[in-house]
């Protein structure tokens, strides 16, 4: 259907995305209410910046590995980084920076979070264990086995923890609204949930939490399918964070919390200002470049340049994409891969204009003999990328915040470039440029 649509119509479109971007990146919005289902049109979209830019939290914890061999301090240490970064980001962090360190033979690490001033709820999250087993309560006639005694009963620990969970959610009471925590088990975890409950029909089942039982409630027949529901007096937020580090996964050694500190942007707002300077007074030679080299097939590549900077704010804002200087230089590189595209495609046009009777059927075959270049080269720098964001946590490489943020921003600027320099130019080229040869 787009296909059959003429140059002016889909230019309307173009248009009207335009203005979508544009409204997006507005810093003020009127104070109307308008959804369409769960989209609020009229949100406030803000670029999320990183700690380089605006600043954030700085906590360190320090890892108790005084039980562990050290042939497994190592892979100890390294699991205990994976489960942190987890926790951060299923609390809604974006670009944390989590890595490890040893400072005086104490094994640390340090997590750095952007934007994040009150760092109350993250210490929480972050630091606690999150060690889940169920027991079986007893009182101490019965026991046999011995155990840890709790006030008149004692409790003997099941193989059924943590680590057999498949997932876990917040839910809420149909009758009195109060939030719980819903357990789904794993194959193996289903199982062992059947067998144990069938043993002890009748008897207290006790969920423990770090050493605390949370809930203890009586059995009262075998419960099969894998579903468990733990319903203490739990607040909406506290059932969050119970959630949030269950899904995480539990720490594999205790931490304590050595150092906190709230931190201002890295850069300086002079470094900052000047960095924005030094794009705009590069952005702006480009444009000047481009005129001056091509004439109105330049100007008509500023206008989709204009058009590339007014999306890609946009998709930052939506995403959201976390903004640090690495990410504002993959933003700028992407800015040259876009006029790359226009001056592959005008070298081209400035040898087929000869060959043609009219400049639209040179500028079309320049368009499709330029593709090629285009393609290959776009394919390359995404390539690049996605080493570089290493989104499948691949070991063997180096990953941190920064350059995934360049990575990110590099690789959303191609996309757009990719739509702008093919498809954006190519329709105001259409409609603007028809002059015949003489």
């Amino acid at each position: 259907m787009v296909k059959d649509m003429t140059p002016a119509k889909k230019l309307i479109l173009i248009l009207f995305l335009f203005l979508i971007a544009l409204y997006v990146d507005l810093p003020w919005r009127p104070n109307i209410d308008v959804k369409i289902g769960k989209l609020d049109l009229l949100k406030k979209y803000d670029l999320v910046l990183g700690l380089d830019l605006a600043g954030g939290s700085h906590l360190v914890f320090e890892a108790d590995t005084s039980k562990i061999s050290v042939e497994k301090k190592t892979a100890a240490i390294t699991s205990l980084r994976n489960v942190i970064e987890r926790r951060v980001n299923f609390f809604g962090v974006s670009e944390p920076n989590v890595q490890n360190s040893n400072f005086e033979g104490h094994d640390r690490v340090v997590v750095e979070l952007p934007g994040i001033k009150d760092t109350q709820q993250a210490k929480g999250i972050i630091g606690k264990t999150a060690q889940l087993v169920f027991a079986r309560l007893q009182t101490p006639e019965a026991s046999a086995d011995g155990g840890q005694a709790t006030g008149s009963a004692t409790l003997i620990p099941t193989d059924l923890t943590g680590a057999d969970l498949a997932e876990s959610s917040v839910v809420f009471d149909r009758n009195t609204g109060k939030p719980s925590v819903s357990l789904s088990f794993t194959q193996s975890g289903a199982a062992k949930f059947e067998k144990i409950t069938g043993e002890n029909v009748g008897k207290r089942l006790a969920i423990i939490l770090d050493n605390e039982v949370i809930e203890a409630p009586v059995v009262n027949e075998k419960i099969t399918g894998g579903k468990a529901q733990i319903t203490g007096n739990f607040t909406t937020d506290s059932a969050k964070k119970l959630v949030i580090q269950l899904n995480a996964g539990a720490l594999p050694v205790a931490v304590k919390l050595v150092e906190e500190k709230t931190v201002g942007a890295t850069l300086g707002t002079e470094s900052i200002s000047k960095s924005v300077l030094a794009g705009a007074v590069g952005l702006i030679m480009v444009m000047l470049f481009m005129v001056l080299a091509y004439g109105k097939l330049g100007l008509v590549a500023d206008l989709g340049l204009i058009i590339f900077g007014v999306l890609t704010l946009a998709t930052y804002k939506l995403v959201p994409v976390v903004l640090t200087l690495p990410g504002i230089a993959g933003f700028m590189l992407s800015v040259g891969m876009a006029v790359d595209s226009n001056i592959l495609i005008f070298e081209r046009f400035k040898e087929e204009k000869d060959k043609h009777s009219t400049i639209s059927d040179a500028l079309e075959v320049s368009f499709g003999r330029a593709w090629d270049s285009i393609r290959d080269a776009n394919i390359a720098t995404l390539v690049t990328a996605f080493v570089l964001a290493n989104p499948l946590d691949w070991n063997f490489l180096h990953t941190s915040g920064p350059v995934r943020g360049f990575a990110i921003t590099l690789a959303l600027g191609i996309g757009i470039s990719l739509f702008t320099g093919i498809v954006v130019s190519r329709n105001l080229l259409r409609v603007f440029i028809k002059e015949k040869r003489k």
